[in-house]
């Protein structure tokens, strides 16, 4: 299978990570994938967001599953984009972009695992076009309880390792280390169980040289034209 490029949380070195644009942009410079993370706001939709506050990325203070969406909408990202909703996401997207959600929020599992049967059902999708993936325990349990058809990746920044032992747990398909974690021994170990491979966030150029000859499945990075 050819080298799968993700781009991390749409295209983050070009554009303001994780909004419409950002993920537009992502495409547009060959990725086959996408990365993005989600979270619970308080009226219950899932928002597209990596922090638990909307400080960092918005013009507004505040935890998101404290907020509305009404009120999450109002804010602006560098003055210009919205926070999207996961929905609009994938309207952006269409069918045949890959994607990562990352369940960064508490409490996602059970809406991710209804947004996708949702797509399944209402949309044509199927499981292939989603991958979800946590550092969260919690999460990745309540996920493979809930729905044990959704493909799971498992992230890690400390331990390949460890990520084997929760993807043995979760039934998941693939782990999703950071590429500084990665050597020739521990990727054969990850292959030989059966375990797909995407490593993030890979931008340097020596860096993606150097991952790509370790033969992983797929890179996550914020130039997807490096790739």
């Amino acid at each position: 299978m050819p080298l799968l490029t993700i781009g991390h949380r749409g295209a983050k070195g070009h554009l303001a990570e994780n909004t419409l644009p950002s993920f537009k942009k992502a495409v547009e410079l060959g990725a086959q994938a996408v990365e993005l993370d989600v979270h619970v706001c308080a009226t219950g939709e899932l928002v597209v967001l990596h922090d638990f506050t909307v400080d960092r990325t918005t013009n507004g203070s505040g935890e998101v599953h404290k907020l509305t969406l009404a009120s999450l909408k109002a804010l602006q990202v560098e003055g210009k984009y919205t926070l999207p909703t996961l929905d609009e996401v994938f309207e952006v997207l269409g069918k045949g972009v890959f994607v990562n959600i990352e369940m960064k929020g508490r409490h996602t599992a059970k809406p991710v695992a209804d947004f996708i049967q949702r797509y399944i059902t209402e949309k044509g999708y199927t499981y292939s076009d989603f991958i979800v993936s946590s550092f969260q325990r919690e999460e990745l349990e309540a996920l493979h309880n809930i729905s044990p058809d959704t493909p799971i990746g498992v992230l890690t920044q400390a331990s390949v390792a460890q990520a084997m032992e929760w993807a043995a747990e979760f039934k998941a398909v693939a782990i999703h280390p950071h590429f500084s974690l990665l050597t020739e021994s521990n990727i054969k170990k990850a292959k030989q169980a059966g375990y797909e491979i995407y490593t993030w966030t890979v931008n340097e150029p020596e860096d993606i040289a150097r991952v790509k000859t370790l033969g992983v499945d797929g890179i996550i990075t914020d130039y997807p034209d490096r790739l």
